[in-house]
């Protein structure tokens, strides 16, 4: 089977996102919390196989830096594809898919605010018990390298300036959300999976912020004793990341292909 046209793509992002806003109602809070808190794990998954292995290997990664970082990225997409392929609500892939019900005006803009609000809000629950309990807490992290390499992440994290990490977070969510695009383009698995793999492996070998993805890395920092405060997480990294992410999805996927897809003649 044939994988969708640009406009048939465009049109399925249209009724998921669609469907995505009808779960923001009272009677479907609970099970928008669930997919939510779900999704954020399934990041955290995926940013802690892409940890581990990535700095598992610090001879090797010495001599040819770029080791780490393609193994890292080669990791890092099955989160996505967990939720693409098993359901999830991530706040970063419905920064694009509900831009075309917005644009169609299918849907409002309060509406979209607190789909995003609840599930940014589920999906920091997900990653930071995944960390707290899955990686912290059995002690995934504890022995050397990857303590250091934990420290060192945190503190490498919260100490760019505001306006790197807002332009590393459009780059995250630009490729988040053409992955999540490509993905709808696709009717298999393998389809799917590929659509899923390929930008996000980009985004990670290139070092964007992606600030679901940092609600499982920084904490996990500072589980691991990084001098990294709340606060700073939060003004130095989250806000930025989370604006930046905004911007990528919202503006370079969601908005940009309903205007070149699913316009009138």
């Amino acid at each position: 089977m044939k994988v969708k046209t640009p406009v048939e793509t465009a049109a399925a992002a249209l009724e998921a996102g669609c469907g995505k806003a009808s779960l923001t109602s009272p009677r479907s809070f609970g099970r928008l919390m669930a997919l939510a808190i779900a999704a954020g794990a399934y990041i955290a998954l995926g940013g802690a196989l892409s940890f581990v292995v990535g700095n598992g290997m610090p001879g090797i990664s010495a001599a040819n830096p770029a080791i780490a970082k393609l193994m890292s990225a080669v990791m890092f997409p099955i989160g996505l594809i967990l939720i693409v392929v098993l359901g999830g609500e991530l706040f970063t892939g419905n920064n694009a898919l509900l831009m075309p019900p917005l644009i169609k005006k299918r849907v409002g803009l309060a509406r979209v605010a607190a789909n995003w609000a609840l599930v940014y809000c589920g999906n920091a629950v997900g990653a930071v018990a995944f960390a707290a309990v899955m990686v912290w807490g059995v002690g995934l992290t504890a022995p050397e390298p990857w303590h250091t390499a934990a420290v060192n992440l945190g503190v490498a994290k919260c100490s760019m300036p505001w306006l790197t990490v807002f332009v590393k977070g459009i780059g995250a969510n630009w490729c988040v959300c053409l992955a999540v695009w490509l993905a709808l383009s696709g009717h298999s698995l393998i389809e799917k999976m590929a659509g899923c793999f390929l930008p996000v492996m980009g985004f990670v070998a290139l070092g964007y912020e992606h600030s679901i993805a940092n609600m499982f890395f920084v904490p996990l920092a500072m589980l691991e004793g990084s001098p990294v405060g709340v606060g700073q997480f939060i003004t130095a990294n989250l806000i930025p990341a989370t604006l930046g992410n905004i911007a990528g999805g919202a503006l370079f996927v969601g908005s940009l292909f309903s205007w070149i897809h699913l316009r009138r003649d």
